[in-house]
């Protein structure tokens, strides 16, 4: 029984975290004065960091679950020897 809790609460970090975390506010907009330090338009292009948490985190899942059934196919063939 205290292996499946383990399991669940691992599962439950490893996917919910990254996702709480896309949940936060974006950044306000700009101020509307002028800029002192020189002269140049807001740089184009989105922001990188959401999706590549994501794909982390989906990554260490991947990683987890692998782990774990290399873990249970290397302690059913230890049984079976004994």
């Amino acid at each position: 029984m205290k292996r499946k809790v383990k399991k669940t609460i691992a599962a439950l970090l490893i996917f919910l975290l990254p996702a709480l975390y896309c949940l936060a506010d974006p950044p306000g907009p700009p101020d509307p004065g002028g800029n002192p330090f020189g002269g140049g338009g807001v740089p184009v292009g989105g922001p990188i960091d959401d999706g590549t948490l994501m794909l982390i985190g989906m990554g260490m899942g991947y990683i987890a679950v692998k782990y774990l059934k290399k873990l249970k196919t290397h302690n059913e063939e230890k049984e079976s020897v004994e």
